[in-house]
């Protein structure tokens, strides 16, 4: 499932194995991203957060996001994996693992 964060990113993210993507609405691999995330979620169990960092500065400043799109990869409230840049279907599912 794809989400938006609207509100508290640290209960969002508590005790569960989940996916955040930090990105931006006029970031060009963002979109591209997003349309991988469209194509690989149907066939994943895992969640997938997308935060807006011009909506959620505070949360990118917190977490050191330099560029965007930025993968956190959250299992227990501990970040397991991190990259930063476009991948595709294969290489998210790969990343997943």
């Amino acid at each position: 499932m794809i989400k938006y964060l609207e509100k508290d990113f640290h209960e969002e993210i508590k005790n569960k194995k989940i996916l955040v993507d930090f990105y931006a609405n006029w970031c060009g691999p963002c979109k591209m991203l997003a349309e991988v995330f469209e194509t690989v979620a149907p066939n994943i169990d895992i969640d997938i957060l997308k935060v807006d960092v011009d909506k959620f500065p505070d949360i990118a400043k917190e977490y050191a996001i330099m560029s965007i799109p930025t993968l956190f990869l959250f299992e227990n409230n501990q970040i397991k994996k991190t990259h930063t840049g476009y991948l595709n279907p294969n290489e998210l599912i790969n990343f997943l693992k």
